[in-house]
């Protein structure tokens, strides 16, 4: 069988319904990858919140976070490194019309940095709920380009504000809505999505598109199902992402479904 690249998404994925890998999970994904399989996390989730689950399946290879916006190998000074960054003139623009927008909480962050104009809401743990002086999002604090921006605005005003953010900045800037109870914008560099990040690295170790198994269940892993040669809706995921795929799995995340779907595609 030749070399397979395998991308994985996290939430809802890779990971159970309590946000963890469960011991199945990094034990198969160990297997593939001591097979001389390329496994990689393609994950909209900051470094931050990624970094710890790299490790559990002691991965060496390129991480993609923010959507494909930072391209990474973790713990190395890796010459492929690539990041796509906002002019940080548009987080100005946004700080000084936070009502406008109905803007209820605006964070930037970059690899190893993240600030934000206020703590995070204790229902919405995905933020620090407490920041050190050094991370209070200002205009004299952002010295850099960032690579994400992500908003939490009041539920009704979710569409107006995406529409308004389109229209505004649109020639520069790429939008994701998040699912779930909270209403957040997530917000990259035009062009990024996750089917670039796995281009990029599917084209570092010289692998074949249709050689590359991607695994999600969300619309930001729309693209890259498509791009792959195998793409593999879990059997939690959208009906719009399972209409994608190529194949689905007979478990959901919370049931190990990427461990047994990798299990029996490996003969493991």
């Amino acid at each position: 069988m030749d070399q397979k690249l395998i991308t994985l998404d996290l939430d809802g994925t890779t990971l159970n319904a309590n946000n963890q890998l469960s011991e199945h999970t990094i034990s198969t994904i160990q297997k593939v990858s001591n097979a001389g399989n390329i496994v990689s996390i393609v994950t909209g989730r900051p470094y931050r919140m990624a970094e710890d689950i790299y490790d559990q399946l002691q991965l060496k290879t390129p991480m993609a976070n923010f959507n494909g916006a930072l391209t990474h190998i973790p713990h190395q000074k890796w010459a492929g490194e690539y990041r796509r960054s906002i002019n940080k003139a548009v987080v100005y623009d946004l700080l000084k019309n936070k009502d406008k927008f109905h803007i209820k909480l605006l964070a930037v962050e970059n690899k190893e940095s993240y600030l934000a104009d206020h703590p995070a809401p204790a229902f919405f743990d995905f933020f620090p709920q407490q920041l050190e002086s050094d991370q209070i999002l200002t205009e004299k604090s952002l010295k850099t380009n960032p690579t994400s921006i992500t908003i939490l605005v009041e539920p009704k005003y979710e569409n107006i504000v995406k529409n308004q953010l389109l229209h505004y900045y649109g020639e520069f800037i790429e939008i994701g809505v998040w699912g779930g109870p909270n209403s957040v914008l997530e917000i990259v560099s035009k062009g990024i999505q996750k089917a670039k990040a796995v281009a990029y690295i599917a084209k570092f170790y010289n692998i074949d598109r249709k050689d590359i198994i991607a695994f999600g269940d969300e619309h930001n892993d729309a693209e890259m199902l498509d791009f792959v040669g195998n793409g593999v809706a879990m059997k939690n995921a959208t009906p719009t992402i399972k209409s994608i795929a190529n194949d689905i799995t007979e478990y959901s995340n919370h049931e190990d479904g990427v461990a047994k779907y990798l299990d029996q595609y490996f003969k493991l």
